[in-house]
């Protein structure tokens, strides 16, 4: 399930983000990167009630935090570096940041990305880096992009623009904890960080112990992408063999060294968030306050449950990291969202061989509210005589014991898929 990773360096476990570095960042950055809104957020904070702050990097100007720590480090870079050229491998918003760095400073640059990424997101890096950026389709994974990546760097001397596990990268990121504590007259109890690779929270969250040592910085991962929770558990770098991908701004199989060892320092609690109740969030923003966020960006609203009686008259604040969600997505957004709600069902039904069994299955199985939102035939012959697999829409999620009820009492034999991960994945 995982692989410890022993390898270190003096440099990387001395390596702490100074102040004055992160000022120098911000510097760097004045004329690039939008000061994204700190903002109330009216719904939540009644919810919780607390003081809740939505930190909208979502509204950066690549749509995500990344240009931060991107243009930072390409802007470090010397003469001969520059002329060069830089490469990157990335599916995400590190390539947008990238291309959008390279545009802006004149740099060509190289972005590797696996061929299964969505032509929607090849088109923004393109649309960001102009003619100053050459897209790399390559292999089905973002480990085969950053392997082709290295290659094409030990061939031709470019510069690797890594997503998170440098300094300058890590400098840029910090600069919204910077930002936050500028916009902020009252002191922050709570700051809530998504995390992938690390280099978010570990730049935020050393500008932040710096200034504001009191703060509490909460790292938040999605369940199914635990690096960072298993690392500090462990106390050195764990490498996770199998993770859910779906949460692509948030899921890597091993956070940085650099940013591990900042990470042990800065971050006061982790938590661990479901998927389904990631993507519950992601509507729920788009739906009350006009919201548009991707899985990742979600993160930080998604764990508010987990403290909500710490955080009861406190002053906190939530990152949205990002807004580059694929509109394709959203039916699978929803579709997560109402499994993990308890909302949607799925069965194999075994109809009873006599006329009129399926009317009787609408008629007396389904409540009044339910709505039956797939339905297929197992066989393609004789279809009336097989299994068909039914998927049911609740509008209470305590209507499903009635429903299970129902189909006994009227002798229809069913198997319950939810809880059938691999069938489930399978038939659905």
């Amino acid at each position: 399930m995982m692989h410890p990773d022993n390898k270190k360096n003096t440099q990387e476990e001395n390596y702490f983000p100074k102040v004055e570095d992160i000022l120098a960042a911000k510097l760097t950055l004045n004329n690039v990167v939008e000061t994204t809104p700190l903002t109330k957020n009216r719904n939540l904070s009644t919810k919780y009630q607390a003081n809740i702050l939505l930190k909208r990097e979502d509204l950066q100007n690549v749509r995500s935090y990344k240009i931060r720590g991107a243009f930072n480090k390409i802007k470090s870079l010397n003469n001969d570096q520059i002329k060069a050229g830089i490469v990157c491998a990335s599916a995400g918003n590190h390539a947008q940041g990238v291309a959008y760095s390279c545009q802006m400073l004149g740099i060509e640059g190289l972005i590797y990305m696996p061929s299964t990424t969505p032509k929607q997101k090849i088109n923004q890096v393109k649309m960001f880096g102009q003619d100053k950026v050459k897209v790399v389709l390559t292999g089905d994974t973002y480990d085969a992009a950053y392997t082709a990546a290295m290659a094409e760097c030990d061939k031709t001397g470019r510069t690797f623009i890594h997503p998170f596990d440098d300094p300058k990268i890590i400098e840029g990121q910090a600069t919204v904890g910077l930002e936050i504590l500028e916009q902020t007259t009252e002191p922050i109890d709570y700051i809530f960080v998504p995390i992938g690779g690390g280099g978010l929270i570990s730049g935020l969250g050393s500008y932040i112990k710096q200034m504001s040592p009191e703060t509490k910085i909460i790292g938040i991962e999605p369940e199914g992408a635990p690096a960072m929770d298993w690392s500090l558990r462990a106390n050195q770098l764990i490498e996770l063999e199998e993770i859910d991908k779906f949460v692509d701004g948030a899921a890597v199989q091993r956070v940085g060294s650099y940013t591990f060892d900042i990470s042990k320092k800065v971050i006061d609690d982790m938590l661990l968030v479901p998927e389904g109740k990631i993507c519950t969030k992601i509507l729920e923003l788009y739906n009350f306050d006009a919201i548009v966020v991707e899985p990742a960006g979600a993160l930080s609203i998604a764990a508010l449950d987990q403290y909500k009686d710490k955080i009861k008259g406190k002053n906190v604040v939530c990152i949205l990291s990002g807004s580059n969600n694929d509109i394709t997505r959203m039916e699978d957004i929803k579709e997560r969202s109402l499994l993990y709600e308890g909302l949607k069902h799925y069965f194999i039904v075994r109809f009873p061989q006599r006329a009129g069994a399926l009317r009787d299955f609408v008629d007396k199985v389904l409540g009044p509210t339910d709505d039956i939102t797939h339905f297929e035939y197992s066989k393609k012959t004789s279809r009336e005589k097989g299994p068909a697999i039914i998927g049911i829409e609740l509008q209470n999620k305590a209507d499903f014991k009635g429903l299970v009820q129902r189909m006994e009492d009227n002798d229809f034999v069913m198997e319950y898929l939810n809880e059938k991960p691999d069938l489930f994945q399978y038939l659905v």
